[in-house]
């Protein structure tokens, strides 16, 4: 996953797996949609290892019948929390079944497509899924699960492992899947969608499924552009093949996080669905990479607890980073793993939390992690690390780990001081910035990107000739960002010569960083300034068309027309970016109440969260607001993204501080659904 997420294990819940073994379950599912309900029927099969009285299972919020042991008749107790079984359980097999449902307030989401058509995903980790299944928080149980979901015909349904089985009746289509092998609970996944798909195969025979939305059929090619290579390579470079026995990727609307492993399918955000010009900014190969490297070093080993977590992030980023440098080579590769030591560095000025500890930071966990795990492949050598890791997963398939584990293998392979290895990368927050440099300066570019941050204080005359070389050279395109970059506090007669030398590299991320360095265009720049119109960029084009329309308003009408039919990201960037600046010029339209409407549009519940969230920001910023922007604004602050109803609230918070704004916001409120109320009530008494 991109974004951290600890575990925890309660002493109550971990007495119990001592007691008891849940080897795997069966259950079968109904979904309704328009009631956001789960309901369904679960068989248990678990074995008790000691006599014990009560047995757990996790289930938030869910309401249960025909709870039986072996067919009989049995006393439950449902906290809410936790379903809990009352029997004199003695040592053998069992089998618990039982009748469940619930309208989950986590972890499995309903999101709406225009009012036509639903998309249905799951989130376990992090969030539970006991809120839409009964299992287990607790990653130390590993149970085979079996899901069978019946969902009306025209949608795709996809869970864990094999699809074993498909029947219609009717307008309900049934669809069983099966696992073969156990896994944590929080790796149970479900997607629900009208989605259209193409089948490949590794060279290690493994089936592939990438699936897509129909509209995005012309953009199948670079979101997947590298996918299969990804699987290729990491089958390779591991040692030790897929362990699962099908690989799935699949875009969700409004997902959490960029992406999430669940065991043989994993689920990302449709951020990444992108056209050719699109994959130059935002594309998915490392997402790619990272989730599909979990699904040995997280969901085939996972680690027991927060505090080992590492072994999960740490592994996926380094293995993702392996995957980029097959692709994108050593420069690349290079440049961000001095990206992230910077990042570090900085962080660990206030971070007080190492490696090994349960509160440490998503950096910290994975990008530390990973800078671990590059220095010991480093320090041992390839063919030790690639041993070691190829026994490590073999041991501990299908279990539990923690960070000595590893460490046991890695001594079998290496006498390297691991005790001093450890202090230095996992127990302490100080980044070994001697040793990192040493390694990153095997890269001739990393030697010119240490040359460039010495002159950061250097005044501009006397770096000017090295600048100028180094940016007509053929050094990896990051040193010259930095070049660039360093310029931006210059004086602009200084600067001039070389930002258009900058310009002349004709490199998408050099050009892109010429257009963030200066808000303010001079008149004897803005020839030049304007071919960044051009680039094969929507994230140049938007900062590009901003600032010119800002800084030269005699040529706002030509800007407009340049880029009247521009739409951007699949959120719409260039668009409404557009329409707000044709709002915003006065006599340039004579419709701007359709092109308030159209804007409007974009920040409703008919659009995903990013599209509404930057339709939003631009419709407050040009100060186009009105009942219906206020009521749209409410609505984010109910969305589940966690980021998008933050904004939300915050954005609400600033408008209130208006008089005007505040009696708008009461206006509006008796409009507004009962969550949307709750909401803008809260916000109104603060």
């Amino acid at each position: 996953m991109k974004y951290i997420l600890l575990f925890f294990t309660s002493f109550v819940f971990a007495q119990q797996t001592q007691f008891v073994d849940f080897k795997s379950v069966n259950g079968q599912l109904k979904l309704n949609a328009a009631q956001k309900l789960v309901s369904g029927t679960v068989d248990y099969q678990f074995e008790v290892l000691k006599p014990i009285d009560t047995i757990k299972i996790d289930a938030k919020n869910m309401e249960f019948s025909h709870v039986q042991i072996d067919n009989k008749d049995v006393i439950f107790i449902n906290t809410g929390k936790e379903l809990q079984i009352l029997n004199n359980f003695q040592k053998g097999e069992n089998h618990l079944t039982f009748d469940y449902s619930v309208k989950p307030k986590q972890a499995l989401y309903f999101v709406n497509i225009e009012n036509t058509e639903v998309q249905i995903w799951t989130q376990g980790q992090g969030r539970y899924t006991s809120n839409w299944f009964p299992s287990f928080d607790d990653v130390n149980e590993k149970v085979i699960f079996s899901l069978g979901i019946t969902y009306e015909a025209g949608y795709q349904v996809i869970s864990n492992g094999i699809l074993k089985e498909k029947k219609t009746d009717a307008n309900l289509v049934h669809w069983q899947y099966q696992m073969e092998n156990p896994m944590s609970s929080y790796l149970l996944m479900l997607a629900i969608g009208k989605y259209d798909k193409k089948e490949l195969k590794a060279k290690s025979k493994i089936p592939l499924e990438y699936y897509f939305e129909n509209k995005d059929a012309d953009r199948f090619e670079p979101t997947y552009r590298y996918s299969k290579r990804i699987f290729d390579f990491l089958e390779k470079e591991i040692g030790v093949k897929y362990p699962w026995g099908i690989y799935r990727e699949i875009p969700v609307r409004d997902f959490l996080y960029a992406g999430m492993e669940n065991t043989t399918t994993t689920l990302f955000a449709t951020r990444y669905v992108v056209d050719s010009i699109g994959f130059a900014d935002r594309n998915y190969t490392n997402v790619d990479a990272h989730e599909l490297a979990h699904h040995w070093f997280g969901d085939l080993i996972t680690a027991e607890s927060s505090t080992h977590h590492w072994l999960q992030e740490g592994f996926a980023t380094y293995y993702a980073a392996l995957a980029e440098r097959e692709i994108y080579g050593d420069d690349f590769f290079y440049a961000k793993l001095y990206e992230t030591a910077q990042q570090i560095k900085y962080a660990s000025r206030t971070d007080t939390i190492p490696v090994l500890n349960a509160k440490a930071s998503s950096l910290t966990f994975y990008e530390k992690g990973a800078w671990t795990l590059f220095v010991l492949h480093e320090s041992i050598g390839d063919k030790a690390f690639k041993k070691a890791v190829k026994n490590y997963l073999k041991k501990y398939a299908y279990q539990t780990v923690n960070t000595q584990n590893f460490f046991d293998e890695i001594k079998k392979v290496s006498d390297f001081d691991l005790d001093k290895f450890q202090k230095t990368w996992l127990e302490s927050t100080i980044f070994d910035t001697p040793t990192a440099n040493a390694l990153l300066s095997k890269n001739k570019a990393i030697q010119v990107r240490l040359e460039v941050d010495k002159l950061k204080k250097t005044p501009l005359a006397e770096k000017e000739e090295f600048f100028q070389n180094t940016l007509t050279s053929d050094v990896y395109e990051t040193v010259k960002e930095a070049i660039v970059n360093q310029l931006e506090t210059e004086k602009y007669d200084a600067k001039k010569a070389l930002l258009l030398i900058a310009l002349q590299t004709n490199n998408v991320q050099v050009r892109q960083a010429v257009a963030g360095s200066l808000s303010k265009i001079p008149e004897d720049f803005r020839t030049q300034y304007e071919t960044l119109l051009e680039d094969k960029s929507y994230q140049t084009q938007e900062i590009a068309l901003f600032y010119l329309w800002k800084n030269f308003p005699a040529h706002r009408t030509e800007y407009l027309e340049k880029s009247k039919h521009w739409i951007g990201f699949n959120d719409y960037n260039l668009h409404t970016l557009w329409l707000s600046l044709a709002l915003s010029t006065p006599d340039y339209s004579a419709d701007s109440e359709v092109l308030v409407k159209e804007l409007i549009s974009f920040s409703s519940t008919k659009y995903e969260a990013t599209t509404r969230q930057n339709a939003l920001e631009k419709l407050i910023a040009f100060k186009i607001i009105n009942d219906q922007v206020l009521s749209n604004l409410v609505a984010a602050t109910t969305h589940h993204m966690w980021q998008f109803s933050k904004y939300g609230r915050d954005t609400i918070r600033y408008l209130l501080k208006n008089s005007e704004m505040r009696a708008s916001f009461e206006r509006i409120l008796s409009n507004l659904n009962p969550d949307e109320q709750f909401q803008l009530n809260r916000l109104l008494k603060e």
